[in-house]
């Protein structure tokens, strides 16, 4: 298809779209994916892909490097050392003295490998040589929508499609009755809002589907009550031969056919989707891995075996959140309280994946949105200090996916302030995951607005020391 005419009828079917989270919405948007000419259920992609899947796990807030996977000695020897900064950065932050804090945690080399993990990792320390720990990004800035934005989208102002639509877009889906990317937000949604998981200027059936945290996951996913699934199969073969009356004198009215086909695969998900969000299913000893019926792991425990779920069934792109990283204030037990409730869910996840063979073709990626700062105004008197938010340097690590098992990758500054060693921005961080799963970030283009558009917006450079 010239992509000088994707736009001319495509918002006449992203009307039919709508906004909802409701079975016919995903079904609908499916529909037009496959009713498109170049929109196939599995695309061939520009490389030879080291990763089939991707799954995503967003820490919003900005976790700290410091106190999680860069520990820094120096910052233990200025201790309430007051810090200076130039005189545009401290114009830039409130006013008031600030002092270099150490962390309140200590470290320990993990694995063969002998990564640096802190020691509340208490479950991912088994898993470390099964990670690359990158240390080199840089985000562009400390505001946390705009933030989010950039990691999610590419762009900081919102708008642009989420990263798991560019790889539906570029890769299809490997089933055709279920959505290509689904997100698995926390309770309320990340500052943002449903922008990071659009479709942006992408058609709409790339969209993400976020499952609801409670109540039916999608809605309208479950029969009516008093229908059984005879009744609706009656009811269904009823509308589809009126529509095809109505359709037989109304040629070229694909919308009406996308209509129709939609009701089918939403009577399909009916009797699919609901099998794999229900983890009833999982053994004891499974459940009991991934911290479910834990009341400090169980929430983030259930995502993650839902990911594991997801992408086994054919879910391209899985984005998982875990919430409320901010810690300005008393760090200890802020990021010692966070770290706990993913600790088992997110070690599991890497284990039931490389038990299962599917850890070497699926890519799980960990990040936030930005890093944190090495010192802080000393809030409180002095007692609770925290940190703040910091865009040149921020710790990210990747599995699984043709990624360097057990390495660490890139340096930060001795206070950790400041990434100084393999240094790359976000985009190119983006550009290394669509490679990882055979795609190209210049040929995977979108023409929007007066040209063709691309998730790294205008180009950027793999960063290969990850790749193995």
């Amino acid at each position: 298809m010239n992509p000088f005419q994707q736009n001319i009828y495509r918002p006449r079917r992203d009307f039919l779209y709508g906004l909802g989270a409701s079975l016919g919405s995903v079904a609908l948007t499916s529909m037009l994916q496959a009713d498109e000419p170049s929109a196939t259920v599995s695309q061939v992609p520009h490389f030879p892909a080291k990763a089939k899947r991707c799954i995503f796990l967003m820490m919003e807030g900005g976790p700290s490097q410091i106190d999680t996977f860069d520990p820094k000695a120096e910052l233990t020897k200025r201790h309430l050392q007051e810090f200076s900064r130039s005189g545009e950065e401290q114009s830039a932050m409130s006013s008031g003295k600030r002092y270099f804090v150490k962390s309140p945690f200590k470290f320990k080399k993990a694995g063969q490998c002998g990564a640096d993990i802190c020691d509340q990792w208490v479950h991912l320390q088994e898993r470390v040589d099964d990670i690359c720990f990158y240390r080199g990004a840089q985000a562009e800035s400390v505001n946390h929508p705009t933030a989010c934005y950039h990691i999610n989208t590419g762009n900081r102002f919102g708008g642009d499609p989420g990263v798991g639509a560019w790889v539906t877009y570029g890769l299809g889906t490997s089933n055709k009755n279920l959505p290509g990317f689904v997100v698995l937000p926390r309770s309320s949604y990340p500052q943002g809002g449903a922008a990071n998981w659009s479709n942006g200027f992408l058609p709409a059936e790339y969209q993400g589907t976020p499952l609801r945290p409670q109540g039916s996951p999608i809605l309208n996913l479950n029969l009516p009550a008093g229908m059984t699934s005879d009744q609706q199969r009656e009811n269904l073969d009823l509308l589809a031969k009126l529509n095809q009356q109505h359709l037989t004198g109304r040629p070229g009215r694909s919308e009406l056919a996308a209509r129709m086909g939609s009701y089918e695969l939403a009577y399909r998900m009916q009797s699919e989707v609901p099998g794999i969000l229900d983890i009833d299913g999982e053994s004891r000893s499974t459940l009991d891995m991934y911290g479910i019926g834990d009341a400090k792991t169980d929430r983030f425990g259930r995502k993650c075996l839902l990911a594991r779920r997801l992408v086994e069934k054919g879910v391209r792109f899985v984005q998982a959140y875990a919430g409320n990283w901010d810690s300005h204030d008393y760090i200890e037990r802020a990021h010692g309280s966070l770290i706990r409730s993913v600790d088992q869910p997110i070690a599991a996840l890497l284990k039931d994946l490389k038990q299962r063979g599917m850890l070497k073709d699926t890519l799980v990626f960990f990040c936030g949105e930005f890093g944190r700062t090495p010192d802080n105004g000393l809030r409180g008197g002095g007692k609770s200090y925290g940190r703040d938010h910091n865009a040149k340097a921020m710790t990210m690590w990747f599995a699984g996916g043709g990624v360097k098992a057990g390495e660490t990758i890139g340096a930060t500054d001795e206070v950790g302030g400041e990434a100084v060693e393999c240094v790359h921005p976000l985009r190119d961080v983006h550009v290394t995951l669509l490679r990882l799963l055979g795609l190209d970030d210049n040929k995977l283009t979108y023409y929007h607005a007066g040209r063709f558009k691309q998730l790294s917006q205008f180009g950027g450079d793999v960063i290969n020391e990850l790749i193995a």
